[in-house]
């Protein structure tokens, strides 16, 4: 996507937020569009609000895992991945080549946390 794409995609979800604050397709949207642009805080804003409106959503709690690997923090990308599996987020294939999660897999904790849900899978 280029970035005049981005920004106007930023800019439409944005304002039909201002009117509907709680929509959460446009939430989603918005977020996953601050993520492509690179402003992770901004992901991670929108992700925390979805969370709190969808509190019960594998998708989810495994995008603010996303997030929060993207800002390169262990712990609480860590706790939140655990979360969004109890919640039902299966994806290990999808989870083992996400680039949002990158980072994490580069962490022995995530290697060790992970093979005790793929051990059998593969």
């Amino acid at each position: 996507m280029h970035k005049q794409d981005l920004d106007f995609e930023i800019n439409f979800f944005e304002n039909l937020l201002g009117k509907r604050p709680d929509f959460t397709e446009a939430l989603a949207a918005l977020g996953d569009a601050y993520t492509k642009k690179g402003r992770f805080q901004d992901g991670l804003r929108i992700d925390q609000k979805l969370a709190r409106l969808r509190p019960e959503d594998a998708v989810v709690v495994y995008n603010l895992a996303c997030d929060h690997s993207l800002l390169h923090d262990t712990e609480l990308c860590l706790q939140a991945l655990e979360r969004a599996v109890k919640l039902g987020y299966d994806d290990f294939v999808f989870m083992d080549k996400d680039p949002d999660l990158e980072f994490i897999r580069n962490d022995p904790r995530y290697r060790v946390w992970a093979s005790q849900y793929t051990k059998g899978k593969k």
